[in-house]
């Protein structure tokens, strides 16, 4: 049996196997691994199955194929497992809440039908408490299917992201390490790719992501490797790289709301703004997810647009107050969105609910700035210093602690971290890179 070895200093095998028999060991440091719930996909396809003898595959197809044949069979367990998955994937994409409600249908229907050792359903139900941002369910129900089947990759998956969303790094660690060893295809390279990233070291990160790239089998799971590697060339400073990545994966999936997102922001770092407004117009009519609306609001707010930028702000507004009517704890965008456009105290209390359930660190910075806009910065450090623990080369996460340092008097700190945010990133922002050149300026002129 091979074993390909993926070392910190050197980059790894582009050409990795895909027989799920065989594994590789993915030397990752104890207690870095971060990895974003949902960001990659889980699907019941022929990537991603990891079925076993005993644990057969879902039945595929698409949402009106699965809800033809459960009418037809009613006790097909896992054609219902399936389609409650495609409804996750289309909730994800189409930002519908009431999705959800349909997906938790359907896999509750399949685990009426299976009540034991419904390995597809299982992995089902961690996925949607996932997306759902109900990260100690999803670990529940991912240890679950662990048990179910200690031998399937995806069932690890689930578990890595819950672990990582609930600050739990070890224990994500070992938990994507085991899917790397049961099967290294496109999703578990991935994962690995993004403990690299949130250390701060592109050069593997982006190797690896190669790996994931060759390694796809579907064109969700290319054209998710576009998207990273697109984002990665940004975070780099590399927005003309940035922009090949998200165009080169545009052109076998053009309606691919993330990559019109990615090519607008490398546009938006380009002075392309034109461009780059109609590619955040094209994500939105695909997928009106809020950070595609922040991302445009605040593109057409640098550029003087206030009209266009406050109807955007208005959908998310309106987006806000449907969350606020369930459970579901606010999202990153939603936390700074408040803070820097609506009520800062509001957004302290929206972030600190959503650290009670996800000690995660966007979450921490979400948190520190929304500190920092509401006059509390003592505390705001202490968060901003949690959001950077990892390493992770984040220029927003450097300004945001910059301005709180400056507003604490220690303007040499706040030196430091403005010039690594803008030596990483120039562009990182629409509103916050001008001000971060401004603000530099003017610690440096400072007698």
């Amino acid at each position: 049996m091979r074993t390909t070895t993926l070392e910190r200093s050197s980059p790894p095998d582009r050409s990795p196997s895909r027989h799920p028999m065989r594994s590789a060991v993915i030397a990752l440091a104890l207690g870095a691994t971060l990895f974003t719930a949902g960001a990659i996909g889980l699907a019941p396809d022929a990537g991603t199955t990891g079925a076993t003898a005993s644990h057969p595959a879902p039945a595929r197809g698409s949402i009106p194929a699965l809800q033809a044949r459960v009418k037809h069979v009613p006790q097909d367990a896992a054609s219902w497992a399936a389609l409650g998955m495609g409804y996750v994937q289309q909730a994800r994409t189409t930002a519908d809440p009431a999705t959800y409600d349909r997906a938790e249908s359907a896999l509750r229907r399949s685990l009426a039908v299976q009540p034991d050792d419904n390995l597809n359903a299982e992995i089902g139900m961690g996925a949607l408490a996932a997306a759902r941002h109900d990260f100690a369910t999803a670990l529940d129900w991912a240890r679950q299917a662990t048990g179910t089947d200690p031998y399937n990759p995806v069932a690890y998956g689930v578990l890595a992201d819950a672990y990582t969303q609930l600050g739990r790094y070890p224990e994500s660690y070992r938990a994507v390490q085991r899917m790397n060893d049961l099967r290294p295809d496109a999703s578990a390279l991935a994962r690995a790719s993004y403990t690299f990233e949130l250390r701060g070291d592109t050069d593997q990160a982006v190797a690896l992501m190669r790996r994931s790239l060759n390694a796809a089998s579907t064109t969700g799971e290319r054209s998710f490797a576009h998207t990273v590697l697109s984002g990665l060339a940004l975070q780099a400073g590399d927005a003309r790289q940035a922009l090949r990545e998200a165009e080169t994966g545009l052109r076998t999936a053009p309606r691919d709301s993330a990559l019109h997102e990615a090519r607008a922001r490398a546009e938006a770092a380009l002075g392309m703004t034109r461009q780059a407004i109609d590619d955040f117009e094209a994500a939105i009519a695909v997928a009106p997810l809020p950070h595609y609306l922040l991302g445009l609001g605040e593109l057409q707010q640098s550029l003087g647009h206030k009209e266009q930028a406050s109807a955007q702000y208005a959908v998310l507004r309106g987006q806000e107050a449907i969350r606020q009517a369930g459970t579901t704890p606010a999202d990153t965008d939603a936390i700074l969105f408040e803070a820097d456009h609506g009520d800062p105290e509001r957004a302290v209390e929206m972030a600190q609910t959503a650290l009670t359930s996800r000690p995660f660190i966007a979450v921490h910075d979400a948190c520190a700035w929304a500190l920092h806009r509401a006059g509390r910065d003592r505390a705001a450090l202490d968060q901003a210093n949690q959001a950077l623990a990892l390493g992770t080369r984040s220029a927003l996460y450097r300004y945001h602690r910059a301005v709180i340092r400056h507003s604490l008097g220690d303007d040499v700190a706040a030196r430091s971290d403005l010039e690594a945010a803008l030596r990483t990133e120039p562009h990182f922002h629409p509103l916050h890179a001008v001000t971060a050149r401004a603000l530099l300026q003017r610690i440096d002129h400072t007698p």
